[in-house]
């Protein structure tokens, strides 16, 4: 068993995520997502899907890019 390093949880199906050479122990992909999910510029949600980045910022979505950052050349993925 491995102990969640969000809630503390010492659990049996306990996963590993490694990224950027770091690795990081959940029990649940929610506590995964709270520690790891960049959060949107610009209304604050969790970036859990593609999301866009403009120079080097997160948003969620090319609505609130644009709403940041004015006339930016963005849009969402199809």
């Amino acid at each position: 068993m491995a102990v969640c390093e969000v809630c503390g949880n010492d659990y049996d199906l306990s996963f590993e995520v490694v990224a950027q050479g770091a690795r990081h122990t959940f029990d649940s992909f929610e506590c995964a997502i709270h520690k790891m999910a960049p959060i949107c510029e610009h209304c604050g949600v969790k970036v859990v899907g593609h999301g866009v980045v403009v120079e080097g910022s997160f948003y969620c979505c090319a609505h609130c890019a644009r709403h940041e950052r004015g006339d930016a050349p963005v849009r969402d993925s199809a």
